[in-house]
């Protein structure tokens, strides 16, 4: 019964956005009705006159301009390319266990199956409708083939298309596409994973209907013209006639918009009334394990994907990495220790023939959408595995900060505290930062090259500008003294002279073109999409480049180790277990200028502050 009721709401929904078609087609049709009746008028003698003849004329050419508006219009709208989400395709001939559970579940469901799977770096499932033309859209055989691909969706479909639904122009409408979110594969036992998509795959019975099709394609192509309406880089011509066109279709989106979106709730009620009768019980199971996916995913990216990013490498087995980290926090957390008994069941990345070939393509593609990086691996962007991740990221990033904070430091004139005749005086040591920072104002030392304030003061302003903001609009700067406060502005400086410098990578230039139709969609002006934190402020790079440096002190001189901490990140090891309480004390220095409680932690593991580091 709930099925019928919803799929009736999104019936009537689909109508009433017709409907709205239909008006803007009648409104643009009436100037040229009434010429017609004004000339059929005219030439049988019974509309005459000096006035009807020129209102004969003016109607007439009024009714050609609205006419060729009203085309190009709807050329515009037929032939933009609507939004398409980036993912990785699955094939068949890759994944036909997963193919098959799909096609199954369809059966179950008495709904047509899904044209093709593909996989996207997030905790999502979805239908997305592929069938434009500009996407490779459906063929006179119905199947769909872009750049002449199969991509498995006619064989998931059985060979059929939606029955009994031909359009006008004679073509098999093409079901839409699974769009699954990779970590649940990872994740996710088959079980599981069966149970969450059923409601998603049980979608494919509404969206089969001619008119709620109809409708989606409708709004799908006004969406589409106004984002090309919108597009910089044109003439003033086109951009004038286009700006009209943009009204319109604008006009058009606005009125339809409450429909559309009664319309899909429509969709969602009937398919998630549809797919209680498939797996109901093992589905509010699986949908823990949803928002614990999506926890862990989350951690993942912000804490140990980005690190990575940032120096040129990217985690080649990033769904490998959630599993680790959700089963990291089910060790932890009380109140997760249920979850890991689920690992003896077969996970759901076992339907996939190659899961560590479909895992780095994902991986690659999220940190595209996340980060923004090149389509393809190369010299600057290399893929980088667990293992290797404490030697290759977090000890590079240590001391790569390490390095840029003595040079800050270098342009600020300070000097070194360590006594001359030593042979590391001139050397970057920890205690250069600890004194400079803690030393008061007055009492500090004297920069050689210039007076302190000049060279605050520049720093601060240089920095301030290449953040596009004003000095007053960001008090994170200000972070506890004089010397915090110049030391941030002059790492943020530093930090955005290298990041305007960096070389555009050849991959990054031609993604677009490398990465088929689906990344054509989305150019790289426009990444990252999803950028997964806002830019760091002067407090926060500044407690970054001090962690950094106690930790290249902790390595050198006391043994320490970098690590990987599956929910924080990079993380220091002393004698195989982690050295917490690093962060407050680092905190208490750079904000208060007191290095009392981190002399304390040195002290405690045994660090030596005056012997210089190892810097890249």
């Amino acid at each position: 019964m709930g099925v019928e009721v919803g799929a009736q709401a999104a019936r009537s929904r689909a109508l009433a956005v017709l409907r709205v078609r239909s008006r803007a087609l009648a409104v643009a049709l009436v100037p040229a009705a009434v010429a017609v009746v004004l000339l059929v008028g005219g030439s049988t003698g019974r509309i005459t006159g000096e006035p009807w003849g020129t209102a004969r004329w003016i109607v007439t050419v009024l009714a050609v301009l609205v006419l060729l508006a009203a085309a190009g219009i709807a050329l515009v709208v037929a032939r933009a390319r609507p939004a398409m989400s980036p993912t990785v395709p699955i094939s068949e001939e890759s994944a036909p266990d997963l193919y098959r559970m799909v096609r199954d579940l369809a059966d179950r469901l008495d709904v047509p199956a899904p044209s093709a799977i593909a996989l996207t770096p997030d905790c999502d499932s979805w239908l997305e409708d592929r069938s434009h033309r500009a996407h490779g859209g459906s063929s006179p055989g119905g199947r769909d083939e872009p750049d002449g691909r199969d991509d498995g969706r006619a064989a998931l479909a059985g060979g059929r298309g939606v029955p009994g639904l031909a359009n006008r122009a004679g073509r098999v409408p093409v079901s839409p596409v699974l769009v699954i979110g990779s970590p649940f594969m990872w994740w996710m036992r088959v079980g599981e994973l069966r149970a969450v998509l059923a409601p998603v795959v049980a979608g494919t019975g509404p969206s089969a209907h001619p008119d709620i099709a109809a409708a989606r394609r409708f709004v799908r192509g006004l969406d589409a013209a106004v984002a090309v309406t919108s597009a910089p880089g044109r003439g003033p011509l086109s951009r004038t006639v286009l700006a009209g066109a943009g009204w319109v279709t604008r006009v058009l989106l606005r009125s339809c918009r409450d429909h559309a979106a009664e319309m899909e709730r429509g969709v969602a009620v009937a398919a998630a009334e549809r797919a209680q009768a498939v797996d109901y019980g093992v589905r509010i199971v699986a949908q823990e394990q949803v928002g614990l996916a999506y926890a862990g995913w989350d951690r993942l990216l912000t804490r140990v994907a980005l690190p990575a990013w940032r120096m040129g490498r990217w985690p080649s087995r990033l769904d490998v990495g959630v599993v680790a980290a959700l089963t990291e926090l089910s060790r932890r957390d009380r109140l997760a220790e249920g979850f890991t008994s689920r690992l003896g069941e077969r996970p759901a990345c076992d339907l996939l023939e190659e899961p560590g070939t479909v895992d780095e393509a994902a991986s690659l593609l999220a940190a595209r959408l996340f980060h923004g990086g090149p389509a393809e691996p190369g010299p600057d962007w290399a893929p980088v595995d667990w293992q290797d991740y404490p030697d290759e990221v977090v000890d590079r990033k240590w001391r790569t900060d390490a390095a840029r904070l003595h040079r800050v430091l270098d342009s600020l004139g300070v000097r070194h505290p360590a006594d001359p005749a030593l042979p590391e005086a001139d050397g970057p040591t920890l205690a250069r930062v600890m004194d400079h920072l803690s030393a008061p104002a007055e009492t500090g030392p004297a920069p050689a090259p210039a007076r302190p304030d000049a060279v605050l003061a520049e720093h601060r302003t240089e920095a301030y500008g290449e953040m596009g903001i004003a000095e007053t609009d960001d008090p994170e700067l200000s972070v506890g003294n004089e010397r915090s406060a110049a030391l941030a502005a002059g790492l943020t400086a530093e930090v955005a002279r290298e990041e305007a410098s960096a070389p555009v990578s050849h991959a990054l230039a031609g993604g677009a073109e490398q990465g088929g139709p689906e990344q054509a969609l989305w150019g790289d002006g426009m990444l990252p999409l999803f950028p997964l934190q806002p830019p760091r402020s002067g407090r926060e790079l500044l407690a970054d480049h001090v962690t950094a440096m106690v930790c290249c002190a902790a390595m050198d001189t006391a043994g320490a180790a970098p690590g990987l901490d599956w929910l924080d990140g990079p993380s220091l090891l002393v004698g195989g277990e982690r050295a917490g309480d690093l962060g407050p004390r680092v905190l208490t220095l750079i904000e208060t200028g007191d290095p009392a409680p981190l002399r304390d932690w040195l002290r405690h593991l045994g660090v030596r502050p005056e012997k210089p580091v190892r810097l890249v």
